[in-house]
């Protein structure tokens, strides 16, 4: 074991650890996240195109959750808040222009704390936002792949003028030479080094985020005329209050202090040059890339001498809207952008892991705030004070048993959406309000919140806004 870093003396000095790690063989962690993906994945059936087959196969070695929401629907915010348990109204990180450090100096990571526990934690690829290692104390080593010089222009190729938005298009590039590609390969080498310490390896996929470019084979997956849109309805921001229809047509940076800048409205752009079944095309071929490359990760794993010993967990940072209310992107605090999947794999070896299910899916909400605490218990290590999340161990044993505990999303200072099992509440910070009944209107449809006789509902799911918001 490595020697405990000074930081977890001065936890056990001041009485952050009230009980001994287990002398135990601690489980290694696989920890693997995805850039952009919403909940597309075959085995939750929300899109029945979709291929998946990596994704659906890690999910019958554990718990999936169908209604796994971000604590922000943005990758800085949302990553920050996952990776140190700090929800954004408590840390003040709302957008992606702001530092981890800057805002909380002294926060310890997830990464930090199983350095600290005695852990060789390495990652690689988009772990925070970005691709760098970004902040040094939370790793022994990180590896940055380089990137290939393929360029791919999708106006030009495709003969639609340069106005059109379409980040999109097909190269004739193997897997391993794509970024997400060397990730994978990079993990793979991972397991087949002796270790005298267990691991954390932290894997980032930067896929399905824009450009959606992959190699054509992911493409020919999904012949055009085979994709369906997603569901939506004409008119549906109109009964949508002004704070919300501008996130939907123009950008919203919440760490700037010019929070609007006109996009000049993607979905108008996607309509207007034809390209909304072509956009849906592309996204599904980048899962399906970003797919295969998982796929690689968990063979390695099950071909090395720590598949049985070894907790998976994947993770996506937040949703993506594909013109559902007349959106594109995330940045908005809609069930879209603000859905991902999220599954977690117990060891084979399941001594010590909690006994994690197999094969199912858990239909209660949780917040990605959740795994940080979900991880120390899987791994049998104490909990430190300051954590916003709380531990599913228990729907990871027993999936439908009762779980009351709303999520809450924040995007922006006091721009928030409460989730329960049935309704999204969502308040703007200018008073604007919108409420969504799931069990009638899962495609968030119908506003409520201006009828009177859901001023009841309104009022309790209050209580679950944050009380105060950093700045």
């Amino acid at each position: 074991m490595k020697i405990i870093v000074p930081i977890l003396m001065m936890w056990w000095a001041i009485g952050g650890f009230c009980q001994s790690v287990s002398a135990k063989e601690p489980p290694n962690v696989l920890f693997i996240a995805v850039d952009d993906l919403r909940d597309w994945v075959g085995h939750l059936g929300r899109n029945p195109q979709v291929r998946t087959p990596n994704l659906d196969r890690l999910a019958k070695r554990g718990v999936s959750f169908r209604h796994a929401y971000c604590a922000a629907p943005l990758c800085n915010p949302s990553r920050i808040s996952l990776l140190t348990g700090v929800a954004p109204a408590n840390s003040g990180v709302y957008g992606n222009g702001e530092e981890m450090r800057d805002k909380m100096p002294e926060v310890i990571t997830l990464m930090q704390y199983f350095r600290a526990s005695g852990y060789d934690v390495r990652g690689c690829g988009k772990i925070f936002h970005g691709t760098t290692a970004y902040d040094q104390k939370s790793w022994d080593g990180y590896f940055v792949p380089t990137r290939s010089r393929k360029k791919v222009n999708p106006q030009r190729d495709m003969g639609l003028p340069e106005t059109a938005w379409t980040p999109w298009g097909k190269v004739d590039l193997r897997d391993h030479e794509m970024f997400d590609g060397k990730v994978a390969s990079w993990m793979i080498s991972e397991f087949q080094k002796p270790r005298r310490e267990p691991f954390f390896l932290a894997c980032g996929f930067t896929k399905p985020h824009l450009p959606w470019i992959v190699p054509r084979k992911y493409f020919n997956l999904y012949p055009l005329d085979t994709i369906t849109l997603p569901p939506s309805v004409s008119d549906d921001l109109s009964d949508v209050p002004s704070f919300g229809r501008r996130l939907a047509r123009q950008v919203y940076d919440p760490s700037g202090e010019k929070d609007f800048a006109m996009r000049g409205g993607d979905h108008a752009n996607i309509r207007a040059n034809g390209q909304w079944r072509t956009a849906v095309q592309a996204y599904l071929a980048t899962i399906s890339f970003v797919d295969a490359q998982i796929g690689r990760v968990l063979d390695a794993l099950d071909n090395s001498q720590y598949a049985e010993n070894t907790i998976i967990v994947l993770w996506g940072d937040h949703g993506w809207h594909l013109g559902e209310k007349e959106h594109w992107r995330k940045h908005a605090l809609w069930d879209v952008s603000t859905r991902t999947p999220l599954i977690i794999a117990g060891a084979s070896n399941t001594e010590g892991t909690g006994g994690v299910a197999r094969d199912q899916v858990c239909d209660r909400p949780v917040s990605l705030l959740d795994i940080y605490p979900t991880l120390l218990d899987l791994c049998r290590l104490p909990r430190p004070d300051g954590l916003d999340g709380r531990s599913l161990q228990r729907l990871l044993r027993t999936p439908e048993q009762p779980w009351d505990h709303p999520v809450v999303t924040t995007f922006g200072f006091n721009n928030h959406a409460v989730q329960t099992s049935r309704w999204r509440y969502i308040r703007y910070r200018d008073g604007g309000e919108e409420l969504y009944d799931h069990a009638s209107d899962p495609n968030e449809w119908t506003n409520l919140a201006v009828l009177p006789e859901h001023e009841a509902i309104i009022t309790e799911l209050k209580t679950c806004l944050p009380k105060e918001n950093k700045r």
